[in-house]
């Protein structure tokens, strides 16, 4: 346990150390993502690598460091540090309690599956790829894993906080009605509030709910990122926020079999299984109507996407592979482990 705990508190410090040399790289024109005392910062990722519960927080901090990354105007400084990023990335996700261990897969159905797809788009476009997925089917590891492979940016909760800091929003007031963390979501329920109060609410909000505020806030912010980069975005009705703006890009919709995504969930949350369960049902309703609301289609229909994958056909890294071949994507080989 000791040797692990060094282990963690090693890869935390170098993750910590590759924040603050992407910043040097960059200059002050973007800030840090680790910006508390070092102690703290560093005490903080090596909780994060310990509990598979919060992986999606230390997987979103990974995925903002490496978009910065990516930004490095200096190739040779873009190189060297997306080696070590890569690297880490590697150690990171060998940890036991790390993100992105737990697979999910039928192994029957595997070894049925042979995919050759051509598919090509204009490279004149920005590649942006809309996931949707069930609750418990490995989607976001999957569109994280993709993205990664790609060497573009991947984004889930950084947009929905980007929006919240435009509203200049808290992010309790605005629950995220589609983000990983499953345990955050609190119904909101009516509460009083003064004169002085809902005047404050309705200026900043222009008139509008604030659901209705941060998702058409948050589907100006995607659409300008869709004319300057190539990036993965996880739900928020991306793929017809994108349509109806006449953007091109792809989408994919991902779920498993029920069973098998309640196993998932048990196991990397650590419930029973009717817990697991009843909480699956509860978060698929609730995307499911989100999707309803802002689009008047049916969250999950094959007929609203390019792609619908079952991954527990494929299992995450074979999902990723089918997904860049659609596109016509060719990934690096596999490194040796």
């Amino acid at each position: 346990m000791e040797a692990t705990r060094e282990k963690v508190m090693e890869l935390a410090t170098r993750i910590y150390e590759l924040d603050g040399e992407v910043y040097r790289c960059l200059g002050s024109s973007l800030g840090r993502v680790y910006t508390g005392s070092r102690t703290d910062c560093i005490e903080g990722l090596a909780r994060l690598m310990c509990s598979g519960r919060t992986a999606y927080l230390l997987r979103s901090e990974l995925a903002l460091v490496g978009n910065m990354a990516r930004t490095i105007p200096d190739k040779d400084d873009c190189a060297r540090v997306m080696d070590t990023y890569n690297a880490l990335l590697r150690e990171v996700q060998s940890l036991p309690e790390s993100f992105g261990t737990v697979d999910i897969q039928d192994k029957e159905r595997i070894r049925l599956n042979q995919v050759n797809l051509r598919e090509r788009f204009s490279e004149n476009d920005h590649l942006v790829i809309c996931i949707g997925r069930s609750q418990g089917c490995a989607g976001t590891d999957i569109g994280f894993a993709l993205a990664d492979a790609l060497k573009i940016n991947f984004y889930d909760t950084e947009i929905f906080n980007s929006v919240l800091k435009r509203l200049q929003a808290e992010q309790d007031q605005v629950p995220d009605s589609t983000g990983s963390d499953v345990f955050s979501f609190q119904p909101s329920g009516k509460k009083h509030s003064s004169l002085r109060q809902w005047l404050q609410t309705v200026d900043r909000y222009h008139g509008l709910p604030k659901e209705d505020a941060v998702f058409f806030n948050q589907s100006d912010l995607i659409c300008q990122m869709a004319k300057k980069e190539d990036f993965i975005v996880m739900g928020r009705c991306a793929d017809m926020i994108l349509a109806n703006n006449r953007i091109p890009h792809i989408s994919v919709f991902i779920t498993a079999p029920f069973e098998l995504r309640v196993q998932r969930m048990m196991e990397t949350h650590g419930l029973d299984h009717r817990h697991a369960a009843r909480l699956l049902k509860k978060l698929d309703r609730r995307r499911g109507r989100y999707y309803r609301f802002y689009t008047g289609l049916e969250w999950g229909s094959p007929i609203n996407y390019d792609l619908c994958l079952n991954s527990a056909s494929y299992g995450i890294e074979k999902s990723v592979e089918l997904i860049a071949r659609m596109i016509n994507r060719q990934l690096p080989p596999p490194e040796q482990k």
